[in-house]
């Protein structure tokens, strides 16, 4: 039995590979292809008698374990391709601020079609409100990679902010469900994400300090045990712990940046750097197994008959269009060109889930049906990879020859700038 597992774990990370090569040729997002194989090995389960032992797989399982620790290596594979410099401050600001208001006007927005068509207290509704509105890093940052290099980054930055905000604001409401006025839920979160962004520096900073004198060629994995400790523990006392690793990825690799004047002396740039590049490649492949064993595991648990309900589609096209109209708003505010195909890449994945399965026992609801998440989450999905596979023809149009010499490159460059 014991190399029944081994094959069988083996060959899912083949396949989740192959799933990744179709998906750079056809834009077709490696997600969607995931959950349709853990559907698929589910019914194949079922129809040889073995359905049961999918159970064992529930809500307070592996796939939380799994997610968390997915969720650590993606936003910090996510700020080991970022370059922080004065130019990108525009990128960054606005990315940022269409993460932040998208949050906070698409959460309210379905919570109060939940409320209205579930008839569920709008507490309720705002916890499971604000999973839906979170846009996947997990899903983006893979599926971007066509798109010219200022929307990459736009995309990157913004499900990045997407994913920390969203957490934040999930814990934040558990953390303050007592009652509190509205004054004091304020002050504690303007204390708490001060705190947190001050403890990120200081120890983001060491943990650099540290990663340049570990000397022993098993350092990688111990720094990424470190920083998984960290952020276990800074999620026991209550703090938005992915700020830190977001904070320690973009000083790692941007350290000329944060180490400045004195601090210069501490770091050793040309020592650093070579290193940095083996600490992607790693952190890069760990996410990779991590999200392919998340989505196949997640495509064992769901039901699809859930998505034959009227009351399911319903409450999901509402949702999806609120989540539309209020993202084009926002583009229109924060972004005014380049609006295609960024208005359709707003996929919701992994954290979705995750918080999904964040929701104390006591705040579920039985007026709420799982389906409206999975519905949410391949229809996000589709819509996302129907823009992209329509920019990349567009793309192949402009750019017929491909890019041969850097001439032509610059040229097309600037012509992708109409589009």
């Amino acid at each position: 039995m014991d190399y029944f597992i081994v094959i069988a774990l083996s060959l899912i990370i083949i396949i989740s590979h192959l799933f990744n090569v179709i998906s750079s040729k056809t834009n077709v997002p490696s997600v969607i292809m995931l959950l349709i194989l853990g559907i698929s090995i589910k019914s194949g389960l079922d129809f040889m008698g073995y359905g049961a032992s999918v159970g064992a797989i529930d809500r307070y399982g592996i796939l939380p374990i799994i997610g968390t620790m997915g969720l650590i290596l993606i936003v910090l594979e996510a700020a080991l391709d970022l370059e922080l410099s004065k130019d990108k401050w525009p990128v960054i600001w606005r990315s940022f601020m269409v993460a932040l208001f998208s949050l906070g006007t698409t959460s309210t927005a379905i919570a109060l079609i939940l409320e209205y068509l579930l008839f569920i207290d709008l507490f309720q509704a705002f916890l499971y409100a604000l999973p839906l509105s979170i846009m996947s890093s997990a899903i983006v940052i893979p599926s971007v990679s066509s798109l010219k290099a200022e929307n990459k980054e736009f995309m990157i930055y913004e499900s990045t902010f997407s994913d920390i905000l969203g957490i934040m604001a999930f814990y934040f409401m558990l953390g303050n469900d007592g009652g509190e006025s509205a004054a004091e839920v304020v002050m504690d979160i303007s204390t708490n994400i001060i705190l947190t962004i001050v403890l990120s520096v200081i120890i983001s900073g060491l943990l650099v300090w540290i990663f340049q004198k570990i000397t022993s060629h098993v350092k990688l994995f111990l720094v990424i045990a470190i920083l998984k400790l960290l952020y276990a523990i800074g999620k026991l006392a209550h703090f938005s712990s992915l700020v830190l690793i977001l904070t320690f990825g973009l000083m790692l690799n941007n350290p000329e940046l944060f180490f400045r004047g004195k601090l210069s002396r501490f770091i050793q740039v040309g020592n650093l750097k070579p290193h940095i590049r083996d600490f992607h490649i790693i952190t890069l492949e760990s996410a990779f197994v991590l999200r392919t064993f998340f989505f196949v595991i997640f495509g064992l648990t769901i039901s699809l008959s859930s998505l034959l309900s009227i009351k399911v589609l319903i409450v999901s096209l509402s949702i999806i269009g609120a989540t539309y109209l209020l993202r084009y708003i926002m583009l229109r505010v924060f972004k005014k060109d380049g609006m295609n195909p960024l208005l359709y890449i707003t996929p919701r994945g992994l954290i979705t889930v995750l918080l999904f399965f964040s929701i104390p026992a006591e705040y579920l609801s039985d007026d709420f049906d799982s389906g409206i998440l999975l519905f949410a989450i391949i229809a996000t999905s589709l819509i996302m990879t129907s823009a992209l596979i329509s920019n990349g023809r567009k793309k192949g149009i402009q750019d017929p020859i491909g890019n041969q010499d850097a001439e032509l490159e610059g040229y097309m460059g600037t012509e992708e700038d109409h589009l």
